[in-house]
């Protein structure tokens, strides 16, 4: 199979992370006789020392013209303030935009090698399993938003069609997985959340009714992902609700370093990014988790390039790494820590 992948590796530890991810590309490539071209491009803090723009115009076209991109990370302690008019964090929503990404997939999977790096017990953790799908495009983060010297607001907005796409989604994915669908949202209080609700509702009656679905508000989501994680298969939910959850349900790992996400819109083209954010206080030091990144690409390849047994085929290998102990610092290792480039190793040679 012949495909161009753009890499964008941005800021902080975002290189030294995407390079391990694309060495394990370029093994897969070779073991199943694949031609993939690596198109590289400045993005985030990078791209604004390079142009003044975190999302340059022929970034934005690589990215396009790709059929797949692998995202390292963005963010720059010199744009720390949100009042600078250009961040590095702008060329992630000026991706999502242009290249129509409306759902952002995060699987939440627990290692049984690293259950002692998790702050929760192991009997809780043991077996999850959850894909939450969050919607990227809308709600509070998007909507009108005004400002005086002491008054504030953020529009929460919402239409049927931007909650009927998410909800085929999660519906399909459920399908694929245990036929479970957790629908979460705060109906009690919100309008856009009946809204939410009702769509979600219709679409799952008319279309899916072998899916078991079920609504949560998201204050009972946040405590029930530590409670009882595992009773969780699809999870699908608005902007901001999604932001916060998947950041907590990424400690049931262990750490943030462990989950990948993949952006998504109608066609086969996706962006693929950990979750982490750029951690320049470990850049260039060659420490930084890379499993989240190498699981990002296994994402790349099942969802852009429909590629099932070379995803599966990475996910075993990081579990084989993992099971063998080479842990990055963020995984509490027993002895020494291994580097970048020792998780990146183990991965190849699982392969």
């Amino acid at each position: 199979m012949k495909a161009t992948i753009a890499v964008l590796p941005g800021d902080g530890i975002g290189p030294e992370v995407v390079e391990q991810a694309v060495g394990i590309l370029k093994a897969v490539a070779d073991r199943f006789h694949h031609q993939w071209e690596f198109q590289y491009a400045p993005v985030g803090a990078a791209a604004i020392d390079l142009t003044g723009n975190p999302l340059p115009a022929p970034t934005l076209a690589t990215a396009k013209a790709s059929d797949a991109v692998l995202f390292g990370a963005i963010g720059d302690p010199r744009f720390a303030d949100p009042s600078h008019k250009v961040r590095p964090e702008q060329a992630i929503l000026g991706l999502r935009r242009e290249l129509s990404l409306y759902a952002n997939l995060r699987p939440v999977t627990t290692y049984a090698a690293v259950y002692d790096a998790s702050p929760l017990r192991q009997e809780l953790i043991e077996g999850v399993d959850i894909m939450v799908v969050r919607e990227l495009t809308g709600g509070i983060y998007f909507g009108a938003k005004t400002r005086t010297a002491t008054h504030a607001t953020d529009e929460c907005s919402y239409s049927s069609p931007e909650i009927e796409r998410i909800a085929h989604l999660g519906a399909r994915l459920a399908l694929s997985r245990r036929g479970k669908l957790t629908s979460v949202d705060k109906a009690n209080v919100l309008e856009t959340s009946r809204l939410w609700r009702q769509v979600v509702d219709e679409v799952l009656a008319r279309h899916y009714p072998q899916v078991k679905l079920e609504h949560m508000y998201v204050d009972a989501a946040a405590m029930h992902l530590l409670r009882r994680p595992a009773d969780f298969d699809v999870v699908i939910t608005e902007n901001m609700f999604g932001d916060i959850l998947t950041d907590e349900a990424s400690m049931l790992p262990g750490s943030l370093g462990l989950c990948p996400s993949a952006a998504l819109g109608d066609g086969a083209l996706g962006l693929y990014e950990p979750i982490h954010g750029s951690a320049p206080d470990i850049a260039g030091r060659g420490i930084a988790n890379p499993y989240g990144t190498i699981l990002s690409a296994a994402m790349l390849l099942r969802h852009s390039l429909k590629l099932e047994t070379e995803a599966a085929a990475i996910e075993s290998a990081v579990n084989s790494a993992l099971n063998a102990g080479v842990r990055t610092a963020d995984l509490k290792p027993r002895g020494t820590p291994a580097t970048s480039a020792e998780a990146g190793k183990a991965v190849l040679n699982a392969l």
